[in-house]
């Protein structure tokens, strides 16, 4: 094992989280060398599909984890907001590590510093019915375009005046140092975030336990917890990794407190709730608080979206 080998794609913004990973295990155990292998998925190839309409699950993981699974790579990096709930028996998450932010922010022109600022009609570009789904129903007199592309991509978009702004996640921008791109935040209490998003799955085969080992060193108990009560909302509902459903966790002390909603594409029938619980139930806390969803209209939604 004196060189591992860790698949990923090969966007700007993977190559920047695997380096990342690569620096903290190696920090962890001396005298570790990694080889990146770059891998095109299924979504690096079609870049014009808009997410919500894409016919499969795993569409930026499927070929990443086919590596692993044939013995080609020996760990594998996923932003776990891409990795699907359901995934094969052969392969775990071996590591968690600590949480980047967690939010969404605005790219946009000059002088935007909050959504009160943008004019009706306003062109916000997305790839994600959950982000649409949330700023239509902060502002459903603005225009939600499809969008796709890298982070650096979607800068362009906005510089080039194709759209007015864009939403994309915080932590990939700070993990390619374009922070200084954004123009606001979103607060987590108008806009919540996909699950798991911020963090990353460090995956590996089931069955090679020296990789596992190595790979636990960088685990983050608190981030794992509060990632895996978020997807066991996307678990509970069905609802794949593109549908209108956000969610978000947070440990404090012996508690944790999800958040949750589900919505219709246009933003118009928005449900959201709010369940704190013990850490020892924090999944059995999310399937509750997901079954109330699922109670409170969020069946009849999923329905509907099912349908179209």
């Amino acid at each position: 094992m004196s060189v591992l080998t860790v698949a990923t794609r090969g966007t700007d913004l993977a190559i920047a989280q695997t380096e990342l990973i690569i620096a903290m295990l190696k920090e962890k155990k001396t005298g570790l060398n990694v080889r990146i292998k770059k891998v095109v998925t299924s979504g690096d190839k079609d870049k014009k599909t808009a997410l919500w309409n894409l016919p499969e699950t795993g569409f930026f993981t499927s070929q990443v984890e086919e590596q692993l699974l044939a013995g080609k790579a020996d760990f594998a990096i996923h932003s776990f907001k891409d990795l699907p709930t359901a995934g094969p028996d052969e392969l775990i998450v071996a590591a968690v590590p600590a949480r980047g932010p967690v939010g969404d922010c605005v790219l946009a022109a000059d002088g935007i510093t909050c959504v009160a600022d943008f004019k009706k009609g306003f062109r916000i570009g997305t790839s994600s019915l959950r982000r649409s789904s949330q700023m239509l129903h902060l502002r459903n007199d603005i225009e939600v375009t499809a969008i796709r592309g890298n982070v650096p991509t979607r800068v362009e978009l906005v510089k080039s005046g194709k759209v007015d702004a864009v939403i994309v996640a915080k932590a990939g921008l700070e993990r390619l140092a374009l922070a200084d791109e954004i123009s606001f935040d979103f607060d987590i209490a108008d806009f919540l975030p996909a699950p798991g998003q911020g963090a990353l799955a460090v995956q590996c085969r089931r069955d090679d336990h020296d990789v596992a080992e190595i790979l636990s060193l960088i685990d983050d108990k608190d981030s794992r917890l509060e990632v895996f009560a978020e997807r066991q909302i996307l678990i509970t509902t069905r609802c794949g990794c593109h549908g209108p459903v956000g969610a978000f966790a947070k440990i404090t002390g012996h508690q944790i407190c999800i958040e949750a909603f589900i919505s219709d594409i246009v933003g118009k029938r928005f449900i959201r709730k709010k369940k704190i619980g013990n850490l020892e139930k924090a999944i059995e806390t999310a399937k509750q608080l997901a079954e109330e969803l699922l109670a409170g209209g969020g069946s009849e939604i999923l329905e509907e979206l099912k349908n179209d």
